[in-house]
């Protein structure tokens, strides 16, 4: 398997839809694409796959052009691209120094990107050993050299010893680990995951996210990854760029993506907050935001990049007792009483930092922003508790623990504190 990595500018429209993506994976490295049904995802594989005509861009492949325009004989990343063919040979029409030109589209057959779909999509009529060879096959390698690479592929995976097994009788884990050892067994420069745990039931997941989080450390091919499920980008991923409407919104670290999420898109997948500043400003000790409503919020960090925001991870946020005596009704930090309601959230900061408890782990806490529950849920031993602000009508999520929730005082329209721990609290 070759090195190098994917390149890629893709301008595609499909009837009312546009998709606008620069994605960059070095070889070797996993970038997952998250986004809501309808963001681009599948729309932007298919178009890494040759199954999808540019309306413009370029899909640069180990310093091959596969699809679309080189300005000045180099790629997206600035590398010369030697315009080779999979045979070395240069190609017609190659970029030259000082040329503008549109590059060939290299047929899907002939791109070797090997794709594993949630579905795994295995011949049933060949046994797994097979069903790996296949790739190796139809390039016309022969068939007793597909077969050990087969079986290499299928060792790899930790399915060596059912490589006689027909797709019927292996369970949908091992049959979406003969699908990614058929994939790398065609020798891929790019390898594209499509869901591949979705299919999976709750038990057979893990193993097999772990399983794929092995095989795509052992391999130097540039991949990526399609997914829902922010377990999957923190697992398998190195990077995380998140699709809204075809176009991106975010890129980073799973991990920063996901404690800072600039869309409510992004703050869903964990149960974050995010709200729209009117206006951020620069503090001695961190940012202040003013929100819809007069509300103001701050922070004990400096002001961040991107996109203006207000995002709070759901670990930071707790909620309190505003209807009879004070006390924490759970939330995600340590107990904090909660001080007078009259002037929580005030915009002049009045009551700031007022705790009748134990502080964040910042400091001192800020004081509890009037709110009245709109919605309780159950996520297995945790409860989901949703909040809007007196002021602004700004919506935000709890998540607490069941042993820790009075869920006596966390029916809908109940009155609660809504606490904000302003050293993890993110203002851009």
């Amino acid at each position: 398997m070759s090195g190098g990595g994917l390149s890629a500018c893709l301008r595609l429209e499909r009837g009312s839809f546009a998709l606008d993506l620069d994605l960059e994976v070095a070889a070797g490295e996993v970038v997952a694409l998250l986004g809501p049904n309808g963001a681009g995802k599948s729309t932007a594989l298919a178009a890494l796959a040759g199954l999808l005509p540019l309306t413009g861009g370029r899909v640069v492949v180990d310093g091959e052009v596969l699809d679309g325009q080189v300005l000045d004989g180099r790629g997206l990343d600035g590398r010369v691209l030697d315009g080779r063919g999979l045979d070395g040979r240069a190609r017609d029409g190659r970029a030259l120094p000082g040329q503008v030109l549109d590059g060939p589209s290299v047929p899907a057959r002939d791109r070797r990107v090997g794709t594993v779909f949630q579905d795994h999509r295995l011949f049933p009529h060949l046994t797994a050993l097979e069903n790996v060879a296949f790739g190796p096959r139809s390039r016309g390698v022969p068939a007793r050299a597909a077969r050990g690479r087969a079986l290499d592929e299928l060792r790899r995976v930790g399915l060596a010893d059912l490589a006689d097994r027909r797709p019927g009788a292996l369970s949908g884990g091992q049959s979406q680990r003969v699908a990614v050892a058929r994939a790398l067994a065609a020798d891929p420069r790019l390898l594209l995951l499509d869901e591949p745990l979705a299919a999976l039931d709750a038990e057979q997941r893990p193993a097999l996210r772990a399983a794929l989080a092995d095989v795509l450390r052992d391999v130097p091919v540039a991949t990526l990854l399609v997914t829902h499920d922010p377990v999957d980008a923190v697992a398998l991923a190195d990077r995380v760029v998140v699709l809204e409407g075809g176009v991106v919104v975010q890129r980073g670290t799973p991990t920063a993506v996901l404690t800072d999420p600039h869309t409510p898109y992004v703050a869903s997948l964990t149960g974050a907050t995010v709200w729209r500043p009117l206006e951020v400003a620069a503090t001695e000790g961190g940012a202040r935001a003013l929100l819809p409503g007069g509300l103001a919020v701050t922070s004990a960090r400096p002001p961040a990049d991107g996109p203006p925001r207000v995002s709070v991870p759901v670990e930071a946020v707790t909620l309190v007792g505003l209807d009879g005596p004070p006390g924490r009704v759970g939330g995600g930090g340590p107990a904090c009483g909660a001080g007078p309601a009259g002037d929580a959230g005030r915009p002049d900061g009045a009551g700031r930092g007022r705790s009748g408890g134990a502080g964040h782990a910042g400091g001192a806490a800020s004081a509890p922003i009037p709110a009245r529950v709109v919605g309780v849920e159950q996520r297995l031993s945790r409860l989901a508790v949703t909040v809007v602000t007196d002021q602004g009508e700004l919506s935000a999520v709890a998540e607490l623990p069941l042993a820790a929730a009075d869920r006596a005082r966390l029916r809908p329209g109940a009155r609660v504190g809504l606490v904000l721990d302003p050293a993890r609290t993110t203002i851009a």
